[in-house]
């Protein structure tokens, strides 16, 4: 039987650790979807635009070796996507790992069989530490 993962993501300013999750999830799959998240549910979710617009997002991430389908995350809701694509495993960060949110997926997943795999985020790189160099290097060049 061919294992499916699934895991999702932003995916804005893509950066090593965005590849790092992507190859250790394709390692405990034979077949790897990704959902990228759409600009209006990261809006409503966090408040805030991407800077690289859902449709080059989401080329970028379908361009990855280790990625054989994206799909575009309209709803942050893990098991609404299960019910469309039936996917075996879910990968996600370790920071969500014993979150009343995620004990609950869980639970839930494991009714489905579904397994849930967390993993250590990539030390000394995040999308939110790139976008706040951006800001203060594009404030500076405004002063």
């Amino acid at each position: 039987m061919t294992k499916i993962g699934y895991t999702t993501g932003v995916f804005d300013l893509f950066h090593v650790g965005h590849l790092n999750i992507l190859k250790k999830a394709k390692e405990q799959c034979d077949y790897l979807i990704v959902g990228v998240t759409t600009d209006e549910e990261v809006e409503r979710v966090k408040s805030k635009r991407p800077f690289i617009p859902f449709e080059e997002r989401a080329e970028i991430v379908q361009a990855i070796c280790y990625v054989d389908k994206v799909v575009p995350e309209e709803n942050t809701d893990k098991l609404k996507a299960w019910e469309q694509l039936k996917y075996h495993r879910i990968f996600k960060g370790d920071d969500w790992k014993g979150t009343e949110k995620w004990k609950k997926y869980e639970e839930e997943f494991s009714k489905r069989d579904v397994e849930v795999i967390y993993f250590s985020y990539t030390k000394g790189t995040s999308s939110t530490q790139i976008r706040q160099a951006l800001q203060l290097s594009i404030d500076q060049q405004s002063q």
